[in-house]
């Protein structure tokens, strides 16, 4: 029996454990990359690891999430990153440079590789061919000092794609047909590998946006073959010495294939407040718009911009409808402004906004009250917009743009414009002039910390008995959104946990921060898929801060469970489904002998967590593996790899 693609790498880079499903396996990283909004704690929790540098063939950090310098913060943080990053062996990429995704894949991602990335749309890297997967931060610095990074061996989900696209609809809809197949939570165990006759007519562009979008599945990530798509890419970025030929063997065999028919597709949309609320465009009539966005790490490729380029030449946009577009990287930037296309889009009323990841993260451009706001985006959950009452409706760039024309959401194929084809250039434009080598001599430099960046909360060893009130009580599908928001006036103090932990859950409930304070913390009651969304670690580092000592939930989206973990924080499943609706509001919990219970858990047993207020007690699983079960015990990964070390 074959391996798949996947399966490939994760065995050339084994350093422990088993590729058995469901079991642990460690695997070697060779290239990292961090971003702002969670680069700040990944690099203070490396300073904390005390190594003098990085051990990866490669580690990038890029600024792109947080530019607007309205306060010192910003530029603190920068400082801090790019001072941190030279001393200790890692590439900068300077505010302007781009979105890591779209930098990575451009001038650093090779197939074949490894990637680690405290972003959680990393998997981007899968459209060459990379094991590219989203972590938290703590997971990150690890993997820089040399660590392995431990996941459960996945599944492997094949979607075999036939046929080709036809015209006006885009590599978007197909990823938007995975999601209203699979849902949210449907990748979530599994590494999605795309196979068949289809992936030959998809540029790598086209690709990435299938592989960072996977994110949106839960799963562990997403792979394309690479192929002579991939050689002709990475040829014209100059860099065809590291192309190397990657595919499944004939005979691999898959845990689950599905199945889509390009030539099937249709122009889609997912609609609020959901990735896999997606319905045909055609099937949502009437529907006026405000504001159009086109760009973010999932649409905003030199083909992409090329499309809405050619849609808007010569036309202009609705008198209500304000566009914004932002190139993904400055080489875009650039080559749209030498061929005129740039100027395209200005003549049609559109505005340009920085190569970042802006209004996809709520950093500027909010919506108005009630807004309709169509996005290129990969995330339209509630209030991610920066504006809790708009509509957020994700389209692909094609869509985007004709919208834009008329004013409504608008089916491209019942238009008179012709539909733009993908091109891919020869020769990219290569400037790498905003990449920023580490020092020659580390000794030479000192790092510069601004007065926002503050203590990061580190916990103890698990006490003898757990205990703790009920502090909240939350339903399905919360995302690390509502857990720790990160919209324009909270992404300034990423660096400052005691600060954001006052905000802590508070689009659920606004009272929660100040609850966990008054009763000196305790648990958080939640349904399926907690904690789904961004790989933000805090997350979990701000209910720390506010003394949570462990989730009980229905279910938890892979990488914030592994965060919780990584803290040193419970995280545990309901046997009973039911027995979450018996817990209210403020009952007390208590977790008696929690370190031998714990240390039971690898050998099949279960966690009890006794309600005195309604004296009865339920049986909770932990999945964990022993290595994790070791951390819990320790207090999480810091503690245990100081100890180890």
């Amino acid at each position: 029996m074959g391996y798949t693609l996947a399966q490939k790498i994760i065995k050339d880079h084994m350093v422990g454990g088993s590729m058995e499903v469901g079991k642990e396996v460690s695997l070697r990283i060779d290239q990292t990359l961090t971003q702002d909004s969670t680069g700040t704690m990944a690099y203070l929790q490396f300073e904390a690891l005390g190594l003098p540098q990085v051990q990866t063939e490669l580690s990038v950090a890029y600024i792109d999430h947080n530019m607007l310098q309205t306060g010192f913060e910003n530029a603190d943080d920068h400082k801090y990153i790019q001072t941190v990053t030279a001393k200790h062996g890692i590439r900068f990429s300077k505010p302007g440079n781009g979105v890591c995704h779209q930098v990575h894949i451009e001038r650093f991602g090779i197939p074949g590789k490894t990637l680690l990335g405290s972003d959680s749309h990393t998997p981007t890297c899968g459209g060459i061919g990379m094991l590219a997967i989203g972590a938290g931060g703590l997971d990150v610095a690890v993997a820089m000092g040399g660590g392995a990074y431990n996941i459960t061996m996945p599944q492997i989900l094949e979607v075999r794609l036939v046929g080709e696209l036809q015209p006006w609809s885009s590599a978007k809809d197909i990823i938007l047909e995975v999601l209203r197949r699979l849902t949210v939570k449907g990748g979530v165990g599994y590494i999605v590998e795309y196979t068949g006759p289809g992936v030959k007519t998809l540029s790598v562009p086209e690709r990435a946006t299938i592989t960072n979008m996977g994110a949106e599945l839960g799963a562990t990530t997403s792979i394309f073959p690479s192929d002579e798509i991939t050689l002709a890419f990475m040829r014209a970025q100059q860099r065809e010495t590291d192309y190397v030929a990657l595919s499944a063997d004939s005979d691999a065999v898959y845990d689950k294939t599905i199945e889509i028919d390009l030539s099937e597709l249709r122009p889609l949309v997912a609609c609020p407040h959901s990735p896999d609320n997606v319905k045909a465009v055609s099937d949502v009539n009437d529907l006026k718009i405000d504001q159009v966005h086109i760009g973010s790490c999932t649409n905003s490729s030199l083909s992409d911009m090329h499309k809405v380029a050619d849609i808007l030449r010569g036309r202009s946009i609705a008198e209500d409808v304000s566009l914004v577009i932002a190139p993904g990287s400055k080489q875009v930037l650039n080559m749209l402004a030498a061929d005129g296309s740039l100027a395209d889009m200005i003549a049609a009323g559109a505005r340009i906004l920085e190569s970042g990841c802006g209004p996809c993260i709520g950093m500027g451009q909010s919506p108005r009250t009630d807004g309709i706001s169509l996005r290129t985006i990969n995330r339209n959950f509630y209030g991610r917009s920066g504006t809790k009452s708009a509509q957020v409706y994700l389209v692909s760039p094609e869509v985007a743009a004709v919208s834009a024309l008329t004013g409504f959401l608008t089916d491209p194929t019942t238009t008179d414009i012709e539909a733009p084809k993908t091109v891919v250039p020869k020769e990219f434009m290569v400037n790498d002039n905003l990449i920023v080598m580490p020092a020659e001599d580390p000794d030479t430099v000192e790092v510069v910390r601004g007065p926002n960046i503050k203590p990061f909360p580190i916990n103890t060893p698990l006490p003898e008995q757990v205990s703790g009130k009920s502090l909240i009580k939350v339903e399905d599908n919360i995302t690390t959104d509502h857990i720790m928001p990160s919209d324009s006036k909270l992404l300034p103090f990423r660096s400052n946990v005691p600060h954001l932990a006052n905000y802590c859950l508070t689009p659920c409930d606004p009272d929660f921060p100040e609850r966990a304070k008054n009763e000196g913390g305790g648990f958080i009651i939640a349904g399926h898929n907690y904690g789904q969304g961004s790989s933000r670690e805090h997350a979990a580092l701000a209910p720390l801060q506010l003394g949570v000592k462990g989730v009980l939930a229905k279910s938890f989206a892979r990488i914030h469970m592994a965060n919780l973990i990584n803290n040193g924080i419970l995280p545990l499943v309901f046997d009973d489904e039911n027995d979450y609706d018996k817990i209210d509001l403020l009952d007390e919990l208590v977790i008696a002998d929690a370190p031998k219970q714990v240390k039971r858990v690898a050998a099949g047993e279960h966690i009890v967590v006794c309600n005195k207020t309604k004296d009865e007690c339920y049986t909770m699983s932990l999945p964990a593996s022993e290595r994790q079960l070791d951390m819990l015990l320790e207090g999480g990964l810091l503690n245990l790899t100081r100890k180890e070390r």
